[in-house]
């Protein structure tokens, strides 16, 4: 099975979701008066990212991957209609990490990518606690040739938010991930608005500090953790003198620190243009005792487009 094939299959059980629930809508509003009937309203949300880090080093022992950069696709959708009791989140997404290793990459891939859905669920549980559930199961691998089975895993986090106030919100989640070194991983933070333009925005994984500039323009400058696991086709191995790695899982974890700008170009679409460097990364085969650590880092830009609707 090819990535193009379970990417569009995936988009297209999304959209058949969207018909269903759409005629399901329009249906029981057909059993109900005209005049008091709500019109159907489609919502959704988008991520478009693409990100570029410049020529860095890894290393693990006496084995040394120099100078490789980095390109970094990321594509999400998700549908979220309202119902009786939160908000469904259905969707896909497509992400891609692209090496260019001068020296074949020693014992690393050149393509991390992962094609999955995404099925979640936000509800309230009083005025001041929200709860999201989202779960992104798919195949997590490293070839655009196919996807199988192996590949498969079902990461999910589980996250609460407590309005203290609307200045001061407290974040608490778990992300869980059985593939990875450490399968459950803490995570939270706080927002806090400080002043009438300043806003902390500590919340892992992507802490940040900000500055409204203008009513559509807001600064910032802080991290963005990125992490997932990946694993590597059955003869993989025997093509890199290490047989161990056949069909090895490998966790991937990188941080980005930088400073850059939101652009909000309508009430629903924000471009957001950053960069600075990546001090740290990491490869790690965890069950064969494989790693590969940061030697130095590289500079990275990046250009995101978000929309709600």
């Amino acid at each position: 099975m090819t990535l193009r094939s379970i990417f569009s299959a995936a988009v297209a059980l999304v959209a058949l979701a969207v018909v269903a629930l759409a005629g399901s809508d329009q249906e029981a509003a057909g059993e109900t008066e005209a005049v008091t009937s709500p019109p159907y309203r489609f919502s959704g949300e988008f991520t478009i990212e693409q990100s570029y880090v410049g020529d860095s080093d890894v290393a693990r022992g006496q084995r040394e991957v120099n100078g490789f950069d980095e390109l970094y696709s990321n594509l999400r959708f998700v549908y979220t209609p309202r119902l009786k009791y939160g908000i469904l989140r259905a969707g896909a997404q497509l992400e891609r990490y692209s090496f260019g290793f001068s020296n074949s990459g020693q014992q690393l891939p050149n393509t991390l990518q992962a094609v999955n859905a995404i099925v979640g669920f936000d509800t309230q549980f009083s005025d001041s606690i929200l709860v999201r559930l989202e779960a992104q199961p798919g195949f997590y691998g490293t070839t655009f040739d196919h996807f199988d089975t192996d590949q498969f895993n079902v990461p999910f986090v589980l996250g609460g938010t407590y309005i203290y106030s609307p200045a001061l919100q407290f974040v608490f989640g778990l992300g869980v991930n059985v593939q990875q070194k450490y399968p459950v991983l803490p995570g939270g933070g706080i927002r806090w608005k400080f002043a009438p333009k300043w806003v902390l925005d500590a919340v892992l994984p992507t802490p940040r500090l900000e500055y409204q500039l203008n009513r559509n323009v807001t600064a910032f400058a802080g991290a963005d953790i990125k992490a997932n696991t990946f694993r590597v086709d059955d003869r993989f191995g025997d093509s890199h003198s290490d047989t161990g790695l056949n069909n090895a899982w490998l966790s991937y974890e990188e941080l980005r620190t930088g400073a850059g700008v939101d652009w909000k170009l309508t009430s629903s679409l924000t471009l957001r243009i950053e960069g600075g460097y990546v001090p740290y990364r990491n490869f790690d085969y965890h069950r064969t005792d494989v790693r590969y650590h940061n030697e130095s880092g590289g500079a990275y830009g990046s250009v995101v487009l978000q929309g709600n609707f």
